[in-house]
C-alpha cells in the first residue's frame, strides 16, 4: 500500500508517499481502506513536532477519515468488511490503509459521501463539543467566531445557528466572508478593515458576544477577549495564527468571564460515550439540513503534502480532503 509518510520532522515538503507493507489487523482493531481522509491544522503541527502527540518515526499524519472496512480483529462486532465508515485516529489516516481502534469506527449515514464523512469528525466534533459541551450555549446568544472561514470556523457557524444563537463571523478577505454568509452567518467583520473592537460594541449595542470561539490565537485573541459580555465564555480552541496570546489575567475577573480549554481528542479518548452521543445528535442535524461541510477541494494522496501547504498558507476556506478513489 502507499502512505504519505514524514519521516523526518519538518515542513510538509519533507513528505514522501512511498510503498509500505501491508496492515493486519489486530484484536479489537480495524484496517479500514482509506477514501478520503480530512486534512486538519493538527497534523501540520504534528509533522513539525508541534503536536501535543508526537508519534515515533516514521509515520504517516492524518487523524479523521472515511472508507471501507478491509478486516476486522478478533473481538470486533460493531463493524464488518465492506461496511462504509468514518474513523478518528491518533496518526495514520494519510495511508490507503489505516489501523484504527474499533471503538473509534462508526457507520457512515446511507447517502453521505466519503468526502463529506472525512470532514466531519474532527471540524464538527471539535466545535460541537466546544459550543454545546464546553460553552452551553443558548439560543438567543450571540457567539463571536474568529478565522470563521476555516474548518472548524464554518462548523461552529452551522453548530451556532442551529442552537438558535446569533453568529457574528470574522475573517481576513470578503470572499472568506461571504462563505460565511453561505453557511449562516448573521454579521461580518473584516479584520483587514474593521476595527474589531468598534465593530463589536455596533454590532452587540455594547453589550459583546455572550461567547467566543477562537480557534485562530495571535493578536485578535486579547481585543477580542476585552469585548466579551458581563459572564462570558471565551472557548480556546486553537492556535493556527501560530502565536499562543498572553491574556492578562485581570479580563477574566473584570468581564466575570470564564476562559474554556477545548481539546477534543483527549475528550473523546477520556469521554467517548459522550462523543458518540454527540455525533447522534450531529448526524440528525445533517439530516435535517441544518449541518453541511464545506469540502472546497480534495488532493490526491501523491499530493497530501500540497494540501498541508495550502493549509498553513491560509489559502483553504471550509475543510479540504486527501482521496484514495
Amino acid at each position: 500500500m502507499k502512505a504519505l509518510l514524514c519521516k523526518n520532522l519538518g515542513m510538509p515538503d519533507t513528505l514522501v508517499c512511498e510503498e509500505v507493507a501491508d496492515l493486519t489487523a489486530p484484536a479489537g482493531q480495524v484496517i479500514v481502506e482509506m477514501k478520503a481522509a480530512g486534512v486538519n491544522f493538527p497534523d501540520a503541527l504534528i509533522i513539525q513536532g508541534k503536536y501535543q502527540f508526537k508519534p515515533p518515526l516514521p509515520f504517516a499524519p492524518g487523524i479523521e477519515l472515511a472508507g471501507v472496512v478491509k478486516e476486522v480483529g478478533e473481538g470486533v462486532r460493531n463493524v464488518k468488511p465492506g461496511d462504509r465508515v468514518i474513523a478518528s485516529c491518533a496518526y495514520g489516516a494519510f495511508a490507503q490503509q489505516v489501523l484504527v481502534d474499533a471503538r473509534q469506527v462508526i457507520p457512515l449515514p446511507e447517502g453521505v459521501g466519503f468526502d463529506v464523512g472525512a470532514s466531519f469528525l474532527v471540524t464538527y466534533g471539535t466545535s460541537y463539543h466546544a459550543l454545546k459541551g464546553r460553552a452551553g450555549l443558548k439560543a438567543g446568544e450571540t457567539l463571536l467566531v474568529l478565522g470563521a472561514a476555516g474548518g472548524v470556523g464554518l462548523a461552529a457557524i452551522q453548530i451556532a445557528k442551529a442552537l438558535g444563537a446569533k453568529v457574528i463571523a470574522a475573517a481576513s478577505t470578503a470572499e472568506k466572508l461571504a462563505v460565511c454568509k453561505a453557511n449562516g452567518a448573521d454579521e461580518l467583520i473584516n479584520y483587514s478593515t474593521d476595527d474589531l473592537r468598534a465593530r463589536l460594541k455596533e454590532l452587540t449595542d455594547g453589550k459583546g458576544p455572550d461567547v467566543i470561539y477562537d480557534p485562530v490565537g495571535g493578536r485578535f485573541a486579547e481585543p477580542a477577549f476585552r469585548s466579551i459580555a458581563w459572564a462570558g465564555r471565551y472557548l480556546v480552541v486553537g492556535f493556527a495564527d501560530g502565536e499562543i496570546p498572553n491574556l492578562p489575567m485581570n479580563l477574566p475577573l473584570l468581564k466575570g468571564a470564564s476562559v474554556m480549554g477545548v481539546f477534543w481528542g483527549e475528550y473523546v479518548k477520556r469521554q467517548l460515550p459522550h462523543f458518540i452521543q454527540d455525533l447522534g445528535e450531529m448526524f440528525a442535524l445533517v439530516g435535517q439540513g441544518k449541518l453541511r461541510p464545506h469540502v472546497s477541494k480534495a488532493y490526491p494522496l501523491e499530493q497530501g503534502a500540497q494540501a498541508l501547504e495550502d493549509l498553513l498558507d491560509r489559502k483553504v476556506v471550509g475543510k479540504v480532503v486527501i482521496t484514495n478513489m
